[in-house]
């Protein structure tokens, strides 16, 4: 086994969050970091209509549909399998098929979250350059999906195409904060952005 992995399978079963998420019944570690973020946001209610993108193995899903009770609804959607999750309607596709607004049954949704990530080359601007577009793609979704006064929570990577996606955000939301939960790893470059209040933009507008 090479160095790196064998560093990634000790920091693996070392993770403090690794350890909670196996105890508490999640399906990964990433479900803390929307506890974190929701904790610090208030992006959840009871009743509440929740979208998650790129929701494979399912965690934010879980956290969703736990604090959505009673009367909320969770769509999970992604080109992943996604075992059932009680509670939640899963549906295997790319989430800018027609299928997941109609699952929506003509609701709006109060909370898209987008988890999602591009199949990695291991070419950074490459990589970058993909996550970019599937974070423009989820903000589209949100044109149509999202209430006036609904909420984004949107993964995003530091480098550069990161400052694209924050003012589009910044075009197309009321709103915008830049979070990192502490369950991100350092040296992760992954961060959070949670955008509210969608307004109507035109995509053409992107430079």
């Amino acid at each position: 086994m090479a160095k790196s992995n064998k560093a990634w399978v000790r920091r693996h079963v070392t993770d403090p969050y690794v350890r909670r998420a196996r105890e508490q019944g999640y399906r990964s570690r990433a479900a803390y970091k929307l506890i974190e973020l929701d904790q610090r946001e208030r992006l959840f209610r009871a009743g509440a209509v929740v979208v998650d993108l790129g929701a494979a193995p399912g965690s934010w899903s879980q956290v969703a549909a736990q604090r959505v009770k009673p009367g909320g609804k969770v769509i999970a959607v992604d080109l992943l399998d996604i075992a059932p999750i009680s509670a939640v309607t899963v549906l295997k596709g790319d989430f800018r098929e027609a299928k997941v607004l109609e699952a929506l049954e003509g609701r709006r949704a109060d909370v898209v979250l987008s988890d999602v990530l591009p199949n990695l080359s291991g070419i950074p601007n490459v990589d970058q350059a993909r996550a970019a577009q599937l974070s423009f793609a989820a903000i589209d979704f949100c044109q149509k999906a999202l209430k006036p006064e609904g909420v984004l929570v949107l993964k995003a990577f530091q480098g550069e195409a990161f400052d694209e996606v924050v003012q589009s955000l910044k075009r197309g939301f009321g709103k915008v904060n830049v979070r990192k939960p502490e369950a991100s790893r350092g040296e992760s470059k992954e961060t959070y952005v949670v955008a509210r209040n969608p307004r109507k933009i035109d995509p053409s507008s992107r430079q």
